[in-house]
């Protein structure tokens, strides 16, 4: 990061986890047609993708049951799922270049940060330690957990309670349109970070977004 250029300093952030600090999406796209040719379905599966896009795991484990009819429970196939997904986050998925830096960046100006996802608290914490940058958060929160998701704002209101701070205090990183949407309807500051998963929302998310994070390899950014 050059001198010129600053992170979107609020005393707290919040932080997605999948394709804001990780670049794990290309494995949540794929875990889905893989999931369902071990099950026997064929044909092209890639539209499944957009269908469970803001589900949790045992919404899509339900989802697949239901849609396909497998001989099989929803919560055994969440288990399968997580179990092919587990490995991804404990050995091989990534952090997103630039985010370490960053995340450094925020540290050394004194934010408190934590972790809001959708994904299984276990999962999250075990590819934020292998990382090494589990130290950085106070804490982590699950949609999974408390049987919620992004669009409605019960889990933002909850981190922002766990961090003892009021909305407009907070920085909230999202990849995704709806999240940023639930988290600015709520009263929060809110920064778009590019994936190329959400490209096609791109231009509705910095439209609605108080900042935005392009590229982080070089830190690229608007503050508005």
């Amino acid at each position: 990061m050059t001198n010129h250029q600053k992170p979107f300093v609020k005393p707290f952030a919040i932080f997605d986890l999948d394709g804001t600090l990780i670049d794990s999406m290309p494995y949540w796209e794929k875990l889905a047609p893989e999931y369902l040719k071990k099950q026997g379905i064929t044909g092209d599966l890639q539209g499944i993708v957009s269908d469970i896009e803001t589900m949790t795991l045992s919404e899509s484990a339900d989802f697949f049951v239901r849609r396909f009819q497998l001989n099989e429970t929803a919560k055994k196939a969440e288990a399968d799922m997580l179990t092919m997904m587990a490995d991804h986050y404990r050995y091989d998925i990534p952090l997103k270049p630039g985010m370490r830096d960053l995340l450094r960046t925020l540290t050394v100006c004194g934010v408190a940060m934590c972790v809001v996802s959708v994904t299984q608290e276990t999962l999250m914490n075990a590819c934020l330690k292998r990382l090494d940058i589990s130290d950085m958060f106070k804490f982590t929160l699950s949609c999974e957990t408390y049987h919620t998701h992004k669009r409605d704002p019960w889990i933002y209101l909850k981190a922002s309670e766990m961090l003892g701070a009021k909305p407009t205090e907070i920085a909230v990183y999202e990849d995704t349109f709806h999240a940023l949407k639930t988290a600015k309807n709520a009263g929060f500051y809110t920064v778009a970070v590019y994936d190329y998963s959400s490209e096609k929302k791109w231009h509705d998310m910095i439209c609605l977004a108080d900042g935005r994070i392009k590229n982080t390899d070089d830190q690229e950014r608007d503050e508005r």
